[in-house]
């Protein structure tokens, strides 16, 4: 018999809407991806990116309500911003779960070919031949030795704990398993937080060689530019991309940055005229009968005349009236809404310092970190750089004081030394965002209040942290550490998960920073602009 050919399916998304307890996350959302097609998800913090791909996946908690319908391709892998492996598993571990299914496939294919001749036999094998095609399965204990060696896992012990990983190497775990099973609809959830350049650089090849669906929600901006072939902006506008409500773009961010400020021009142009053309139908129904015709009074000879023209006029004024009220109830319904006041980061990263805040000479932290020298002075803004491992987490919490140096010297003079480490868990989930912050910042001098920092929209700050998204959380995150006006502040990747629009007034805001900083970053788009000195770290 002929060998099966695999037809890949679409990805097909119709009135999705999305409603938790207290708050609606996606309402009426249509997507149709193509096999072929990598479809980037972008917008603010908080409008459900990372929802759709969980509902698209079937992974929303019990308490969510979904409407609508999905169409999703069975073999589909959800990647989320945590892998999803048990602490106590080991690398090998979650290497052979991920070959078993695929070793599977195999036996599977040959224990059926001894029963082609009966018609049932036939069409169980050409299933399984079908399955084990599509994935390739023949090839996948060489393709999951290849990953492991491109992602540098092979230098692992495979015995190692996956708890005891960092986020980079357990995001290259992750990878490395996709990459074995090579899913025909693949969802990822900001891929590339925690990655260094080299795995960054896998996962963009495998990605513009996977034959299937392809989703993705990134704060990456080079990764939208290298990868995608759509975009779907969820916080476009009443008037969407197109000026027609649509979300869709065709083509990568470096494109629609301009696109979309555009829309949004649109649209605060189109409220404004309407808002004209509202005001001159409100007048048009309270017109008097003076606009018509003039209150010249008759003389003696054209009463009758004068009594006449005036019905006329009354019945004119009352047609014009009831046609400006029929224009202004199809205005108002039809109006657009006002476009909301854009979420501006408007705080202060530090505080204005003088003299040398950080000076640290062969510093060690026994298994994990080692750097020979390190100076920075009021004003300095340093970069650190190195792969996966090499230290810069560890680092950053050495000048923290969060951990302890094992050998060397640690000297930080700094008044008010503040640190954004990379993914915290709130203490408190069920306590609201503003109750989080106020507490955080209660015994200081003069904070400033949540809403004038621009980080986390007025709407959200009665919402439990436990119920942010993963981007909103962080906002909230540097709030709290700016908020204490340091002259020393330490920034482990402050742009994972947070907007593409607040990535881009991070890096301004750090070119106007007068204290001192130390960053920690693997945003390729950040460390491109970078202007001031670099550290590189070299794994351990």
């Amino acid at each position: 018999m002929s060998e099966p050919t695999t037809t890949l399916a679409p990805l097909v998304v119709a009135g999705l809407s999305v409603t938790f307890p207290d708050r609606a996350v996606l309402t009426g959302i249509d997507l149709l991806a193509q096999p072929g097609r990598r479809i980037g998800l972008v917008g603010e913090n908080g409008v459900g990116k990372s929802t759709l791909l969980r509902a698209v996946a079937g992974r929303l908690p019990d308490r969510a309500q979904v409407s609508g319908t999905i169409e999703a391709p069975a073999d589909l892998v959800l990647l989320g911003q945590e892998p999803p492996f048990r602490d106590r598993a080991t690398v090998a571990e979650v290497l052979a779960m991920t070959l078993a299914p695929l070793r599977t496939a195999v036996a599977d294919v040959e224990r059926l070919a001894a029963g082609v001749g009966s018609a049932v036999g036939a069409a169980a094998y050409g299933r399984a031949l079908e399955l084990a095609v599509a994935h390739d399965a023949w090839d996948a204990d060489r393709r999951a030795s290849v990953a492991a060696a491109r992602l540098g896992l092979d230098h692992l012990d495979p015995e190692r704990a996956v708890g005891t990983l960092s986020g980079g190497q357990r995001t290259r775990l992750a990878l490395a398993t996709i990459m074995t099973t090579r899913p025909t609809c693949l969802l990822l959830d900001e891929p590339t937080n925690h990655l260094d350049d080299e795995a960054i650089e896998v996962l963009t090849g495998f990605l513009l060689e996977l034959p299937g669906v392809v989703l993705l929600a990134s704060h990456d901006r080079v990764l939208l530019d290298d990868v995608c072939t759509d975009l779907v902006d969820l916080d476009a506008g009443e008037l969407g991309t197109d000026g027609s409500g649509g979300r869709r773009f065709g083509g990568s961010w470096s494109a629609y940055e301009a696109a979309r400020a555009e829309a949004r021009r649109r649209w605060e142009q189109t409220y404004a005229e309407q808002q004209e053309e509202l005001t001159r139908l409100r007048a048009a129904t309270r017109i008097g009968t003076g606009a018509i015709a003039h209150d010249r009074g008759p003389t003696d000879g054209d009463k009758y005349i004068y009594s006449w023209k005036g019905g006329r006029v009354d019945q004119t004024l009352a047609r014009r009236k009831k046609d400006a009220q029929r224009r202004l109830d199809i205005a108002e319904r039809e109006q657009l809404g006002k476009p909301p006041a854009p979420l501006r980061f408007r705080g202060e990263l530090t505080t204005t310092a003088s003299g040398r805040l950080v000076q640290a000479r062969d510093v060690e932290v026994a298994g994990r970190m080692r750097v020979d020298r390190l100076d920075l002075a009021a004003g300095e803004h340093l970069l650190l750089t190195g792969a996966n491992g090499s230290g810069k987490s560890t680092l950053l919490g050495a000048l923290s004081g969060r951990l302890a140096a094992t050998r060397g010297s640690v000297d930080v003079s700094a008044r008010t030394v503040r640190e954004l480490t990379q993914d915290p868990s709130p203490s408190d989930p069920a306590r609201s965002a503003l109750a989080t912050y106020d507490a955080a910042v209660r015994d200081l001098a003069d904070p400033p209040r949540l809403r004038e920092l621009g980080l986390l929209h007025p709407r959200d700050h009665r919402t439990p942290v436990g119920s942010l998204s993963v981007g909103q959380r962080r906002r909230l995150q540097l709030a709290v550490a700016i908020a204490a006006a340091p002259d020393l502040l330490l920034l482990d990747e402050p742009t994972n998960h947070v907007s593409l629009a607040l990535a881009g007034e991070l890096e301004e805001a750090l070119g106007a920073a007068p204290g001192g900083v130390v960053l920690a970053s693997h945003d390729r788009w950040l460390r491109r602009r970078w202007e001031g000195p670099e550290l590189g770290l070299t794994q351990w």
